[in-house]
């Protein structure tokens, strides 16, 4: 939520300015208005969501070496991207797991583009205390150590995002949301991105007299949204499916050349957010999530994501971290040669399946106190929401049903996989009829044969972020597919032609 603002001497400032964007809140919508919602029983979805919170591995695998849950397509940085992109697109203070919820009555507190609110708030003119004095740069926080490659002769240059400073209690971040400050790993990616910002106006100052803020802002917002399309999307759904959907990508043309195909997702006079997508497709990185990470090179030990016990430090947020926890990106996005194993890996992210780490099943009190599963109020808000269940979805897509003697609840891992339940073993009554985002877990899981194999969404999951996430940016007048639909980032910033998550990243340390 942002401050309020008490009006002064009968003005309200930024009034004089306002924002390009016609909107700052939308509507949550359905993309498959006509199907029927899935009725479940509660204590169903109870015994679901207890049976997807793995057991507690103590001791965790070896620093360093394979771990069988481990997905060999997806780096673990993605993970915290997806949930930044998540913070950028969404934000929902009003829905409840105690009360049944009108999609078409939720507002949505983001702008439904990728536009980086989450980011700049509502601007300089409104929330001058983001940015620094010229109105153009952002604010920056303490520095942090800890990553050998983010620093210079003198000192680190890895900065935490800007504090308050209170007398007594925690340190909160002064951002744009927030909700990107809920643990370590999302505060940081979202520093970097401040620091791109930082970075995107250096460069612009030095090329160009016009390095105004809104010129700026257009470059970052445009290099973001290259990232999603370019980097982001194949990594999660894969060339195949983004290709069906944005022919161009693929044949390198533009979208005036190759038309793009959007097959289910439509919105009449501006683009909103499905709850098929917000509440159950785009919550498949819950499975991704690594029950501990490396940090960096220079830490003995990796820190665990949650804890229960507030005298264990872990990655929890919304405070001060310690000063020796810059992270080291190259453990996180594929930025160079690394070695396949050792503490200088890259940690792959978790694979998508029908499985969350067992700290996701006993969320702090300070993030879940009535509902601490994060696999429960997963399911519980796809009941209270009215989703269809995933084989209505599958039908309305074309899409083969996966037979239920297919539909097995647990790790995908040559270990478990014999093993798993179905999940018409946990109650008859899912016979034919799965909850949705259990449903599209699922369905990624199917193409499991062994350690290397590599899992993305599959048909119905991919189709649902894909549509939605083009449809978007389609959607969008001010995206670069629509106000310059051959434009490529800063040829400087690439390495090799291609610029995704890591090149922008090498880029904000140059900041």
């Amino acid at each position: 939520m942002q401050d309020k603002f008490v009006p002064i001497h009968g003005s309200t400032r930024g009034l004089e300015r306002v924002q390009a964007s016609r909107q700052f809140a939308g509507r949550f919508g359905r993309m498959f208005r006509t199907l029927e919602p899935a009725d479940f029983d509660k204590k169903d979805l109870q015994c679901l969501a207890a049976a997807m919170v793995a057991e507690r591995e103590d001791p965790p695998t070896p620093e360093g070496q394979d771990d069988p849950e481990e997905n060999s397509a997806i780096s673990a940085g993605y993970t915290y991207l997806g949930q930044f992109i998540d913070h950028d697109l969404t934000f929902d203070p009003t829905s409840s797991l105690q009360r049944d919820n009108d999609p078409d009555a939720l507002v949505d507190f983001r702008t439904p583009r990728f536009d980086l609110d989450c980011l700049y708030g509502r601007g300089p003119d409104d929330q001058p205390y983001l940015y620094e004095a010229d109105g153009v740069r952002m604010l920056l926080g303490r520095r942090l150590c800890g990553n050998p490659y983010d620093s210079n002769s003198y000192d680190s240059k890895t900065r935490d995002l800007p504090r308050n400073a209170p007398v007594s209690g925690p340190k909160r971040a002064l951002i744009g949301d927030p909700r990107n400050d809920e643990n370590v790993i999302v505060s940081q990616l979202h520093a970097t991105f401040l620091r791109f910002h930082n970075r995107i106006a250096n460069w612009q100052k030095d090329h160009c007299e016009d390095a105004d803020f809104r010129t700026v802002q257009r470059l970052v917002h445009w290099h973001y949204q290259w990232v999603v399309l370019n980097d982001f999307l194949p990594t999660i759904i894969g060339w195949v499916m983004l290709s069906s959907i944005l022919p161009h990508l693929v044949k390198r043309t533009s979208i005036l050349q190759d038309k793009p195909n959007l097959q289910f997702y439509a919105w009449r006079d501006e683009p909103f957010i499905p709850v098929e997508f917000s509440v159950a497709a785009y919550r498949f990185g819950h499975s991704m999530v690594r029950p501990l990470y490396r940090l960096n090179t220079t830490l003995p030990d990796r820190q665990v994501i949650f804890s229960r016990d507030p005298h264990v430090p872990d990655l929890r947020g919304f405070r001060e971290f310690p000063a020796q926890w810059a992270i080291e990106w190259n453990l996180f996005f594929r930025m160079g040669p690394t070695p396949r194993q050792g503490p200088r890996r890259v940690q792959p992210a978790y694979k998508i399946d029908s499985s969350l780490v067992n700290p996701l099943g006993h969320l702090p009190p300070s993030i879940a106190a009535q509902v601490p599963s994060l696999a429960e109020r997963n399911l519980l808000r796809g009941l209270r929401m009215g989703l269809p269940s995933g084989q209505v979805v599958a039908k309305k897509m074309g899409l083969p049903v996966i037979p239920d003697a297919q539909l097995k609840v647990g790790k995908a891992t040559q270990k478990d996989s014999p093993s798993n339940k179905l999940l018409v073993d946990i109650s008859p009554k899912f016979r034919g009829k799965a909850p949705l985002w259990y449903y599209i877990l699922a369905e990624a899981q199917q193409v499991f044969r062994s350690h290397k194999t590599p899992i993305r969404l599959g048909p119905v999951g991919g189709r649902i972020v894909g549509e939605v996430f083009a449809g978007l940016l389609l959607g969008d007048p001010y995206s670069f597919l629509n106000q310059d639909p051959g434009w490529r980032p800063i040829a400087e910033f690439a390495k090799n032609g291609k610029f995704g998550m890591a090149e922008l990243i090498a880029q904000a340390m140059q900041a």
